[in-house]
C-alpha cells in the first residue's frame, strides 16, 4: 500500500462503515485495479470521476529548468492515463447520456479526441471527406460517436440554464471558472461551424447496413499491447462489442432528429425533417430489445418530440390522435371544441394519464386568449380552472390561485359543475380512502371559502358531502353556515341544527349511542353513560372509532376498575384532544377540567396526566391565538406552569413527548431566553435533549448581533444540528415501506433521537427565522452553495467535517417546510420571499423564483411605487442588471446576446435607462438586420430627452426611477 493510502486508512480508521476512496495514481501503479474497481456495486471514485481525474492529470503542463511553462509531457504516463480514461467509458459502453450529465463538454471533448486518435481516425482529413464504409469498423465508430455528440451537445446548449455564482469562499476560483467558460464557449463555436458536417456524416451512415463494432475494454489492452494486432483483430471483427446497424441507426434518428427540432425555430420548415427522423427512430425502437443497455433514447423524450412535431407540422394522423390523450387535446384545440376538450379533462381526472404542466398550459393559453377579448372562452376558462382544481386536490396538490379567485364570487352554476366534476372524478370503482379523503378535503375548502351562504349550503347538501365528510367536519362545517347565515340575516327561518336530536322518554341504545358521539357537554356525556350502563354493560369507549387517546395513557385508562368511570375518562380526553386538533379550545377545556375533577378523587398519577393535558392546551391556545395576530405575552402564571413542567421530575409517570417539546418552543417562542441559558438547572440540560437544543437556539438569539464570541455558542448549536441531520444505519419506516425523514441517530451526546418538524418549525421559523436549516442547507448542497440568502451567515462554521454522513434529502425537506411555515405566518416578509424565491432558482423552477422575487419587491416598496432596496435584487438579467449597486455589464451584455431566449426582452426595450446598455444593444441590432423591427424600437429607447447623459443628475435619476417602476409593475402583472 502507498505511503499516502497508508494515511488515509489511518484516518478513516474511525469510520470503518466507509471504505477508503481510491486514488488515480494506484491505478496507475496497478492497472489490474481498474477493472475491479469498475466492477464493484457503488465504485467510488465513479466513473466519470475517474475520467476526470485520469485526463486531469495527463494534460497538466510542465515546467522546464528555466521555470517556463509547457505543454503536457507526450510520456509513458500520460499515454497512460488517457488510456484509462478510455477503458473507463468503453466500460461505460459509450454511453453518451451518461457522459454528458457526469463530464463537462472541454473534458468530454478532450476524451472524444483522444477516442479519434486511437481508434485511428486519419489526422487532419475532414470527417465529412471520410467513407465510413471503407474503413474498419472501430475507427467509423468512432467517427459516428464523436459527431452524435457534436449535435448534441448544439441542442443541449441551446437549453436555458442557471447561471452559477461563487460564494465569498470561492472567489479565488473565479478566474478558473472564467477559463473553463470561455474554453466552452470556443468548443461550442466549432461545433455550431461544423454541424452541417456533422449531420452530413450521420445521415450517410444510415445508408451503411452492415454492423459496427466499438472498443471495449479488451480491444484497448490489445490496442496498448501491439497497435497493429489489435487493428487487424478490430477490423475482422473479433475484438470489439457488436453494434447491430438498427441500433446504431435508431440512435441517430433520435439525434438527427434533435438537431432538426431545434433548428425548427429559426425554419419551421426543418420540422417535417425532424418528424421523419422521430418516426424511425421509433419504428426502430419496437423492433429493438427495450433492455438493451446499448440503445440510450429517452423514450419519453422522444414521445414528446414526436407529438411536438405531429403539432407543429399540423400533420397528425386522425385515427391516432384519437388514440392518444395529447392527439385528442391538440385536435380539440384546432377544432374550438371546447365542451369536449372539458369533458376530456374530467376523464383525465380519473386516468390521471395527462400531466398537470400540460394542462396547466391549455388552461393559460384560453385564458391568454380571453385576455386579447374573446369574451366567449370565459366560461371555458372557469370550467377548465374547475376541472384542474379537482385534479390538483385529488393528487394532494396545492390549489391555484385563479381558482381562490374564482370561489370570491362564483356563480351557482360554476357551483353546480364544479359538484358535477368532483363526482365524476372519483372512479366508483376503485376509489381509494386516500382519494376519498382528499375529495373531502377538497369540499371543505371550498365551504370555508364560499362567502355566499346559499352556495355553502348548496355544497353541503350534495350526497358527497354527506358520504366523504366525518360527522365532527360536518358538525363544524354546519355550525360556521348557521353562524354566517345569522350574520347576513340569510332567512328568517332557523336552520335545522346539527346537534337537534328528537326528544324521546323512549330511546333505545343507538339513539344513545349517537348522542354519545355528538354531545361536548361532559354532564350530558356523564349522564348518557349512566343510562347506557343500565341497559348493557359493555365497553362504550369503543362506540367511535375515532376516538383516541395518547399510546402513553391507554395503560393507565384501561387500568381503572370501575367500568362506567373507565368509559368516562376515556371519552372526555379523547374528545378534549380532538377539540384542541380543530382549535376548539372552549369546549376542550370544559372537557379536561370535568375528567381533572373526576381522576382526582381516586388518581394522583391521572391527576398529574390531566393537569399536563391542560397546560399543553393552554400553551396551545395562546399560540394559535398569537398566529391570529393576539400577540399579548403570556400571563406569567402560564409561563411559571411551563418552567415547573420542564423541571418535573415524577417517577412512573406517563410522559407524552410532544408536552416537552412545545414547552420548550413555547419557551423560545416568547423570548423566555433569560430561564433557558441562565436559570433552569445545569441537571435538566444534560438530561432533556429538547431543553439542551432550546438552551443553545436562545443562546445563539440572545448573543445575535453580538461580537465574534457569539459565534462559539453558534458553533455548538451547529454541531448539534449536523448530529440531527446525520444519517445512521437504522430507520423507521412508515406504515407503507417507505423510509421516514424522521431517522434514528446514534448519537453520543443523545440530542433528539428524531427530527421533529414541528419543533423545527416553531424553533426557527417563529424566533430566528432560517439562520439554521437555510446556512445548513449551504454546505450539504455543492451544487447551490450559497444561492440561498440568509442573515447573519458569518457566525456560522465555513465548512462541515463529515459531508457524507449528512441525510441532504431530510435538510432539504425541512428547509422547504421550514419556509413555507415562515411565509404562512408572515407572507409579506422580504427576506424570507427573498428565500423561498432562491429555493425555486436553485432548483431550476424560474417561474415561481420570479414570482416570489417580484412578490418580495412588491411587499418592500409599496407596489413599486417606491425604490426597491438595492439588496433585494441581485443578478437578475439584462433589463435587471442595471437595478445592482455597480450595473452588472458584462451579464446585461451576455443576455442580450442570447439568440434562444425565451424572456420576451425584445418587449423591454423601453424599460432600460443605462445609456451604455442601449448603445450596445443598438450596435448588435444593427448588425442582425438594420431594418427590424427590434432596431427601431431600440433607437426609439435611446432617442428619448430624458435619457441624454448631459440632463442634470436629478432628471437622470428621475427617469430611472420612473421606468423602474413601470418595469416591475409589468413584470408583477404577468405573474400575480
Amino acid at each position: 500500500m502507498s505511503a499516502e493510502a497508508a494515511d488515509r486508512e489511518a484516518v478513516s480508521g474511525s469510520r470503518p462503515c466507509t471504505p477508503p476512496q481510491a486514488s488515480w495514481f494506484e491505478f496507475l501503479l496497478d492497472p489490474s485495479l481498474l477493472e475491479q474497481h469498475l466492477r464493484g456495486l457503488h465504485p467510488d471514485p465513479s466513473p466519470v470521476q475517474l475520467i476526470v481525474q485520469f485526463l486531469e492529470q495527463a494534460s497538466k503542463p510542465s515546467v522546464n529548468e528555466q521555470n517556463q511553462v509547457q505543454p503536457p509531457a507526450d510520456n509513458r504516463r500520460n499515454r497512460t492515463l488517457k488510456l484509462m480514461a478510455l477503458k473507463v467509458a468503453a466500460h461505460l459502453t459509450w454511453d453518451l447520456n451518461l457522459l454528458e450529465k457526469g463530464l463537462t463538454i472541454p473534458v468530454l471533448n478532450m476524451l472524444l479526441n483522444e477516442f479519434l486518435c486511437v481508434s485511428r481516425v486519419p489526422p487532419g482529413v475532414k470527417h465529412v471527406d471520410l467513407d465510413l464504409s471503407t474503413l474498419p469498423p472501430t475507427t467509423a465508430m468512432a467517427v459516428l460517436i464523436y459527431n452524435r455528440w457534436a449535435i448534441r451537445t448544439i441542442v443541449l446548449s441551446s437549453f436555458p440554464e442557471k447561471q452559477t455564482k461563487p460564494g465569498p469562499h470561492q472567489l479565488n476560483m473565479m478566474s478558473l471558472v472564467q477559463q473553463e467558460k470561455e474554453l466552452t464557449e470556443n468548443i461550442l463555436s466549432v461545433l455550431r461551424e461544423q454541424a452541417t458536417d456533422s449531420i452530413t456524416v450521420l445521415e450517410g451512415a444510415l445508408n451503411i447496413k452492415k454492423d459496427f463494432y466499438i472498443h471495449t475494454l479488451r480491444s484497448l489492452d490489445l490496442l496498448a499491447a501491439d497497435p497493429s494486432t489489435a487493428n487487424g483483430e478490430t477490423e475482422s471483427s473479433t475484438a470489439g462489442l457488436r453494434i447491430s446497424a438498427d441500433h446504431l441507426h435508431c440512435q441517430v434518428h433520435y439525434d438527427l432528429g434533435g438537431i432538426y427540432f431545434q433548428q425548427g425555430c429559426s425554419d419551421p420548415s426543418v420540422y417535417e425533417k425532424a418528424k421523419e427522423h422521430f418516426r424511425k427512430a421509433r419504428e426502430l425502437l419496437t423492433k429493438l430489445d427495450s433492455s438493451a443497455s446499448l440503445c440510450c433514447v429517452d423514450e419519453q423524450r422522444l414521445a414528446g418530440y414526436w407529438s411536438a412535431c405531429k403539432t407543429l407540422t399540423e400533420t397528425s394522423d386522425p385515427g391516432e390522435s384519437q388514440h392518444t390523450p395529447y392527439g385528442q387535446i391538440s385536435c380539440f384545440m384546432r377544432n374550438h371544441d371546447y365542451g369536449a376538450l372539458i369533458e376530456a379533462f374530467i376523464r383525465d381526472n380519473v386516468t390521471l394519464s395527462l400531466p398537470h404542466s400540460f394542462r396547466h398550459s391549455i388552461q393559460l393559453e384560453l385564458l391568454h386568449k380571453l385576455q386579447q377579448g374573446d369574451r366567449a372562452l370565459e366560461e371555458v376558462c372557469h370550467k377548465l380552472c374547475v376541472c384542474n382544481a379537482v385534479r390538483d386536490a385529488l393528487e394532494g396538490g396545492v390549489l391555484g390561485v385563479s381558482f381562490h379567485q374564482l370561489l370570491i364570487k362564483p356563480s351557482k352554476n360554476t357551483i353546480s359543475f364544479l359538484l358535477e366534476v368532483c363526482t365524476r372524478s372519483l372512479d366508483k370503482e376503485h376509489r381509494s380512502e386516500t382519494s376519498k379523503r382528499k375529495m373531502a378535503i377538497f369540499i371543505k375548502t371550498v365551504c370555508n371559502r364560499l362567502e355566499d351562504v346559499s352556495l355553502a349550503f348548496m355544497v353541503s347538501s350534495h350526497k358527497l358531502f354527506m358520504e366523504l365528510l366525518q360527522d365532527e367536519e360536518k358538525k363544524i362545517l354546519m355550525e360556521q353556515m348557521r353562524k354566517s347565515s345569522a350574520t347576513v340575516n340569510l332567512s328568517a327561518k332557523p336552520l335545522p341544527s346539527f346537534y337537534d336530536i328528537p326528544a324521546s322518554t323512549s330511546v333505545n341504545i343507538s339513539q344513545l349511542e349517537q348522542q354519545l358521539i355528538l354531545s361536548l357537554d361532559p354532564r350530558h356525556i356523564r349522564q348518557i353513560l349512566i343510562e347506557l350502563h343500565g341497559m348493557a354493560e359493555r365497553p362504550f369507549w369503543r362506540v367511535n372509532s375515532k376516538w383516541e387517546v395518547p399510546v402513553d395513557y391507554v395503560n393507565v385508562i384501561l387500568a381503572i376498575k370501575d367500568n362506567l368511570t373507565r368509559d368516562l375518562v376515556y371519552i372526555l380526553m379523547a374528545k378534549g384532544l380532538h377539540c384542541i386538533s380543530i382549535k376548539d379550545f372552549a369546549h376542550a377545556r370544559q372537557l379536561f377540567t370535568a375528567c381533572l375533577e373526576l381522576v382526582t378523587e381516586f388518581s394522583p398519577k391521572l391527576r398529574q396526566v390531566m393537569l399536563n393535558e391542560l397546560l399543553l392546551m393552554e400553551v396551545r391556545g395562546h399560540e394559535a391565538g398569537a398566529a391570529e395576530g393576539n400577540m399579548e405575552r403570556p400571563p406569567p402564571d402560564l409561563v411559571s406552569r411551563v418552567r415547573g413542567y420542564l423541571e418535573m421530575r415524577i417517577h412512573d409517570l406517563p410522559l407524552r413527548q410532544i408536552v416537552g417539546e412545545e414547552c420548550v418552543v413555547f419557551m423560545l417562542n416568547w423570548r423566555e431566553n433569560e430561564y433557558l441559558t441562565l436559570q433552569v438547572p445545569q441537571s435538566l440540560v444534560n438530561s432533556n435533549p429538547y431543553i439542551k437544543l432550546g438552551q443553545l437556539i436562545a443562546s445563539t438569539c440572545k448573543e445575535l448581533p453580538g461580537p465574534k464570541e457569539s459565534r462559539r455558542t453558534a458553533k455548538e448549536l451547529w454541531e448539534v444540528v449536523v448530529q440531527i441531520c446525520s444519517v445512521s444505519s437504522q430507520h423507521k419506516r412508515s406504515s407503507d415501506g417507505r423510509v421516514s425523514l424522521l431517522k434514528q441517530r446514534e448519537s453520543s451526546m443523545g440530542i433528539l433521537p428524531r427530527i421533529d418538524i414541528k419543533l423545527g418549525k416553531s424553533c426557527f421559523c417563529g424566533l430566528i427565522p432560517g439562520h439554521y436549516s437555510y446556512d445548513f442547507f449551504f454546505i450539504s448542497q455543492d451544487d447551490i452553495v450559497n444561492e440561498v440568502t440568509a442573515e447573519h451567515i458569518s457566525i456560522w462554521p465555513s465548512s462541515l467535517a463529515n459531508l457524507q454522513s449528512v441525510d441532504v434529502e431530510a435538510v432539504v425537506v425541512t428547509l422547504k417546510e421550514l419556509v413555507n411555515y415562515a411565509l404562512s405566518l408572515n407572507p409579506n416578509n422580504q427576506s424570507w420571499l427573498c428565500t423561498q424565491a432562491d429555493i425555486y432558482f436553485v432548483t431550476n423552477q424560474y417561474s415561481a423564483a420570479m414570482h416570489y422575487y417580484l412578490q418580495a419587491g412588491t411587499v418592500c416598496s409599496d407596489y413599486f411605487t417606491k425604490p426597491v432596496p438595492p439588496d433585494v435584487y441581485t443578478d437578475q438579467v439584462a433589463v435587471l442588471c442595471q437595478f445592482l449597486r455597480e450595473v452588472d455589464y458584462m451579464t446585461a451584455f451576455k443576455a442580450l446576446q442570447e439568440q434562444n431566449s425565451h424572456d420576451s426582452m425584445d418587449s423591454f426595450y423601453d424599460y432600460i435607462w443605462d445609456v451604455t446598455i442601449l448603445e450596445y444593444l443598438t450596435c448588435i441590432l444593427f448588425k442582425e438586420d438594420p431594418i427590424s423591427d427590434q432596431h427601431e424600437s431600440a433607437i426609439k429607447a435611446i432617442g428619448q430627452t430624458e435619457l441624454n447623459s448631459s440632463n442634470p443628475e436629478e432628471v437622470l435619476q428621475l427617469a430611472a426611477q420612473k421606468r423602474k417602476k413601470k418595469f416591475l409593475q409589468a413584470l408583477a402583472k404577468l405573474y400575480f
